[in-house]
């Protein structure tokens, strides 16, 4: 009988170790997916940050093209960047950033050469529209990376490393702008 009693304890706590492992590897699993779909949540909001940056520049453009001798070209290609927008990865965010930037840049050279635009009103609102994006944007960035940077992490340490390996889990990049476009375009006069 004690044999008996000492056989089931023994498959007992094998049961209660398995059940353990199996609740924790649950969790590790969940916590991965839950890091993935904050990552996409995030990605989502910076495309629509990133539209909304490319609809202020787009108003901009139609502000101060009376001022200016801008290509056609280049709304229409504000145009395509803003349709490509919302079905963009992480790489072409990036690259919709950099032309983003680069146009509002051009656009501000512009602001600054004609005082008159400078005293406009519905120019002196999209401007300030535009750093308000512009603060979005770089808190949004900041949110992603703070999220991908747990994610890696826990890709890397163990033991949570062998259920990413085993689950086919694999690192995500950062979103990381070039140095010289990192920093908020001065938008004050």
């Amino acid at each position: 009988m004690s044999e008996k009693i000492s056989e089931m304890i023994w498959i007992i706590a094998i049961g209660v170790v398995f059940f353990l492992l199996l609740i924790w590897f649950i969790s590790v699993y969940n916590r991965f997916q839950s890091l993935v779909n904050g990552a996409e949540a995030v990605t989502g909001q910076i495309r629509v940050a990133l539209k909304k940056r490319l609809d202020m520049i787009t108003q901009l453009y139609q502000s101060v093209k009376s001022y200016a001798k801008f290509e056609r070209s280049t709304l229409q290609e504000i145009t395509r960047m803003r349709s490509n927008v919302l079905n963009s990865n992480i790489e072409d965010i990036k690259n919709i950033d950099a032309q983003s930037r680069s146009f509002l840049s051009r656009l501000l050279v512009t602001v600054e050469n004609y005082p008159q635009l400078k005293t406009s009103e519905t120019v002196k609102e999209l401007m300030n529209t535009v750093k308000s994006v512009e603060d979005e944007i770089s808190r949004l960035r900041y949110t992603y990376n703070n999220i991908i940077q747990e994610y890696n992490t826990k890709l890397s340490i163990f033991p949570s490393n062998i259920i990413a390996s085993m689950l086919g889990f694999k690192k995500k990049p950062y979103l990381e702008f070039e140095e010289d476009i990192n920093k908020t375009p001065n938008l004050e006069w």
